[in-house]
């Protein structure tokens, strides 16, 4: 039988989020989202941990070579965030800057999204797990050749330990609680999912009156 399954919230306490290799080369790569769609899902991402203030460590690998220079809305969103540029390390987790801005976040659970899913992502998050690390991957804003791929990855990286989420979950599961900050998550989540401006329209409407 197995044992009953133990239901690990996300802290926003206790978690930091690790984005890997969003670089312009790589995500030309990436043909399991609509492009448009898979820009929207990491900036919605990126945009979660600035809201939650959650330490966020950025990375790229090889990127004066073919994969490119991290995509600029990131370094945006993130001016003093720590930065690591890899020389040439495919799994961040070789490299031992990113490894240290890791610890020094002093946190023990993982968010981590990254280009591409079956190698950036896998490769750490299956290393974060080995060293102890709870890990929980955003799977809509990583991305990968096409979908029998992406699951192969889902599949390794769960059967591992770790869970699959996507950036909306994330959000909701940091928040907790509506009434924590109702306008601010609710602005976050209008500006990158059209269709829940219409919610929060008829909210503030309300609330108004």
């Amino acid at each position: 039988m197995n044992a009953p399954y133990e239901y690990r919230r996300l802290s926003k306490d206790d978690a930091a989020m690790l984005l890997v290799d969003h670089q312009s080369g790589l995500i030309s790569l990436v043909q399991d989202y609509p492009p448009g769609e898979f820009k929207n899902n990491i900036l919605a991402l990126a945009n979660v941990a600035k809201f939650f203030n959650l330490p966020t460590v950025l990375t790229t690998s090889f990127e004066n070579g073919p994969n490119g220079p991290l995509v600029p809305e990131l370094k945006e969103i993130f001016p003093d965030t720590p930065y690591i540029p890899r020389p040439g390390q495919i799994n961040a987790w070789d490299n031992e800057d990113f490894v240290k801005a890791v610890e020094n976040t002093g946190r023990k659970q993982l968010i981590i999204a990254g280009v591409v899913t079956d190698v950036c992502v896998a490769f750490v998050a299956l290393s974060a797990l080995e060293a102890g690390y709870e890990v929980f991957v955003v799977t809509d804003a990583s991305g990968t050749f096409n979908e029998e791929v992406r699951y192969a990855a889902w599949s390794r990286m769960s059967n591992a330990g770790a869970q699959m989420m996507n950036w909306f979950s994330v959000a909701c599961e940091l928040h907790r609680d509506w009434r924590n900050d109702i306008e601010g998550l609710g602005n976050l989540l209008s500006n990158h999912i059209p269709a829940y401006r219409n919610l929060i329209t008829s909210y503030l409407a309300i609330a108004k009156k």
